[in-house]
């Protein structure tokens, strides 16, 4: 027996075992377990604000439900909507003029989806899903009494199901079709082979995941996206409108009057998602009728890397108008690299439809987004190389009218960021609610939110900005020794509003300033005040180059001064175009510590040091910066590690890393090519870039163009190289864009098989990001497993 097992170990016959769910210390769980702040969020009127009570850790039985991989969506044949959708478990109602609080009645074992608020604030309504479908409900805030709407289940596999009219009496719901047959069932006999085909032009994709397979699958994706739109008013009388359909998109104008429905139809596509399938864009009257064709969009093809598909896109209302259809068409090919001196156009057409569309306006470089004032608009560009944005403002109603620039910055320099313009939610004044909202506005001014970023950290902001001047006067910003932000504007003025405040003793809460005073909505207690014996620095310091850098240094609770620890870096690789802005400091000091998750912060509670948030830039054009990223990020880890090593409070001796999707790509490649750290925990990442052949992150180049690069960059070639000890771990039904599970079964057998010490662990039924509380407490034993035996016991082992 003995000669054997020296037999097996002398060959490196891989250990192969199932366990059980493993759970971590009890103080791990307690701090796990705690509750979670609530969710804020407020009604369109701006009467009511509700706290809702989300679910945070779903238990495995319901992460294992069964589940349909269908066209990049993920759904769940029992409910006929999406697999693990977020719900709220409780609700709260605040009333905005008194702070009185409501609770809001709902169905036994609720999960509810969000809450859509008729015009006047006066009703609202919710999908909550049962183990057999999904319920429509009313309910009055007066009183916080609900019912349930008899007769229908909602379908919510291609969208938020439910939108008010303007009448404030009426709702549209896409329902499941009465009636409907059984589910398609499989033939056991096939009908013929399995072909596809290219007709020799270009047309390169992303490595999208849950694409269609089969004949069969097509059947599926039909049968369950499948929906009947109706009316359902006040009462719960409900009214069929037009045929059933794979309704994608279904908005109503802002007038009431119309809604614009974009059908998917066949034929469907094997490497696309859903969003991308053919469709028709047409406008209803709300019997409907059909009154305006928008446009037939066929599937995307010969669309080039970083490019765009040619004819129409982003279709919808113009929030500012009655009933006005605008949508973006290219005018270089949607190619980027076309030269040409504009290359998007806005145009839009205006009940009652009759007509060409008119040209509203031009963009320079891509068009990145638009939002509606009361009479005019603010349009966005973006270069692709430069990540130069600008703002400007538009007259939507004098065509191809020259705007004027509002703001222009790089799209990364943090610290010039003026800040997001503020929208009123659901649109609630005017012509009515639309798809889309319009600007908070008084006059020349609207309201700018921000998060403040400078060298000391984030401070959040509100401001009040003169569109005609320019000027900016600051209404609201965060005390130096807190963290608080604005999470919602009341009025048009910015006099009214409510912040989330905490700081690194104050938990997380909820207040309405109202100029006169201030109103606490919420008194939320420390869940774990044991957490707040942690120290928490900002720190900053330089690469060897001189590229400035930042990182959260965290120690553990009652650190003794002048210990050295063992340490975990934590971090994700981004790119920037200069040192200035990869240098910019992001986050706060000030915050409130929370651990939740599988979050590398416990490894506070089992004695180490984290450098969170540890800033890993890799700077340079766009279009080559992966040229050096290898070195750079080599680079950017030695510089935290040199850093806190100088500090005093780590031993550089015992350093993890480690890092989630693309940070676990970094962790395996850090592990290639240098020798800082004893081990690491790679998480649902991808190590060989020849799978993502077509790009990947901010790559813009395919593998044909970049060959070396993508080798170089893949430390799946050099797994011969890795000889620290890696804890890979991946979801075994990863839903991201080139992290394929079989990415890290395969670097696991490439470590193995060149003798590294490495340990596969794959999550049942996880997607990319893990939820299922079973799983959750099981990754943090096998963490803290991992880099207690090879990081904390380090000088123990060789």
């Amino acid at each position: 027996m003995r000669r054997t097992l020296l037999l097996l170990a002398a060959l490196a016959i891989p250990i192969v075992a199932e366990l059980t769910y493993q759970k971590p210390s009890r103080e791990v769980l307690d701090i796990l377990n705690a509750p979670a702040p609530p969710v804020l969020a407020v009604n369109p009127s701006r009467t009511y604000a509700t706290l809702s009570e989300i679910e945070r850790y779903p238990p495995i039985n319901e992460v294992a439900a069964p589940m349909l991989r269908l066209a990049g969506l993920r759904i769940d044949p029992r409910t006929n909507g999406l697999h693990l959708a977020p719900a709220s478990l409780s609700i709260t109602l605040v009333k905005l003029s008194d702070g009185s609080k409501i609770p809001l009645s709902l169905p036994p074992h609720a999960r509810v989806g969000n809450l859509r608020w008729s015009l006047d604030g006066k009703q609202l309504a919710f999908a909550n899903t049962t183990a057999s479908g999904i319920d429509l409900w009313l309910g009055d805030p007066a009183t916080g009494n609900t019912r349930r709407v008899e007769g229908i289940k909602l379908n919510t596999v291609l969208g938020d199901p439910i939108e008010w009219l303007p009448d404030n009496r009426t709702l549209l719901a896409r329902t499941v079709p009465a009636g409907r047959a059984a589910a398609p069932a499989e033939s056991a006999v096939p009908s013929g082979p399995k072909v596809q085909e290219s007709d020799g032009h270009a047309g390169p994709l992303p490595t999208y995941e849950d694409m269609l397979q089969s004949p069969h699958d097509e059947d599926l994706f039909e049968y369950y996206a499948t929906s009947q739109l109706a009316r359902v008013d006040a009462t719960g009388s409900v009214t069929p409108i037009g045929s059933p359909g794979l309704l994608d998109q279904v908005t109503v104008s802002p007038e009431g009057k119309d809604i614009l429905i974009a059908r998917l139809h066949r034929p469907f596509s094997y490497l696309h998602p859903a969003d991308e399938f053919p469709q028709e864009v047409e406008v209803w009257n709300t019997s409907g009728s059909l009154v305006y064709k928008v446009a037939s969009l066929s599937l995307p093809a010969r669309v080039p890397l970083g490019g765009v598909q040619t004819g129409p896109r982003q279709i919808r209302w113009m929030a500012n108008q009655p009933a006005t259809i605008f949508w973006v068409e290219a005018l270089d090919g949607g190619n980027p690299k076309e030269k040409t001196p504009h290359r998007d156009r806005m145009l839009a057409i205006q009940a009652p439809f009759k007509g060409d569309p008119v040209e509203i306006f031009k963009t320079e470089e891509r068009f990145a987004g638009i939002q509606f004032g009361s009479n005019f608009a603010l349009v966005e560009d973006l270069h692709r190389v430069t990540r130069l944005l600008r703002t400007f403002e538009i007259d939507p109603s004098k065509p191809n009218s020259e705007g004027k620039l509002i703001w222009s910055r790089n799209q990364q320099d943090r610290y010039k960021d003026p800040g997001r313009p503020v929208e009123q939610r659901q649109g609630f004044r005017g012509f009515g609610r639309s798809a889309d909202s319009v600007l908070l506005q008084s006059g020349d001014t609207i309201l700018l939110t921000g998060p403040g970023a400078s060298p000391e950290g984030d401070r959040p902001f509100l401001d009040r900005f003169n569109i005609a001047t320019g000027k900016t006067e600051r209404l609201f910003h965060c005390p130096e020794d807190k963290y608080e932000t604005v999470e919602a504007v009341l009025d048009d003025r910015g006099s009214r509003f409510i912040t989330r405040r905490e700081s690194l003793s104050e938990p997380p809460n909820f207040y309405l300033h109202t100029g006169a005073a201030e109103i606490a909505l919420t008194d939320l207690k420390d869940p774990a005040p044991q957490l707040r014996r942690i120290k928490k620095e900002l720190v900053t310091y330089k690469r060897a180059d001189g590229v400035p850098l930042s990182m959260e240094l965290y120690l553990p609770p009652d650190y003794k001064p002048g210990t050295r620890l063992p340490a975990v870096v934590w971090a994700y690789p981004r790119e920037f175009n200069d040192a200035a802005t990869a240098g910019q400091v992001t986050g706060s000091s000030k915050r409130f510590t929370i651990m939740s998750g599988y979050s590398e912060l416990f490894f506070l509670l089992d004695g180490y040091a984290v450098l969170e948030n540890v800033a890993m830039p890799v700077v340079g054009t766009i279009d080559v910066v992966n040229n050096t990223y290898v070195e750079q990020i080599v680079a950017d880890a030695k510089a935290a590690i040199d850093k806190a090593a100088e500090m005093g409070v780590i031993d550089p001796n015992r350093v993890g890393v480690g890092g989630h999707s693309y940070g676990a790509f970094m962790t395996a490649n850090l592990l290639a090519h240098c020798n800082l750290f004893r081990a690491g925990i790679a998480e649902s990442g991808a190590y060989n870039r020849t799978l993502t052949p077509f790009g990947f992150q901010s790559e813009r180049r395919a593998l044909w163009e970049a060959q070396d690069t993508y080798l170089r960059m893949s430390p799946f070639m050099f797994a011969d190289k890795i000889k620290a000890p890696i804890l890979l771990v991946h979801g075994e039904a990863d839903d991201n864009s080139g992290t394929f599970p079989v990415q890290s079964e395969r670097m696991y057998e490439a470590i193995r098989g060149n003798g590294g010490t490495v340990r596969l662990v794959f999550l049942p039924n996880e997607a990319h990001g893990y939820r299922a509380k079973e799983t959750i407490e099981h990754l943090l034993w096998e963490k803290f497993a991992w880099f207690d035996k090879y990081v904390k016991h380090a000088e123990h082992t060789e």
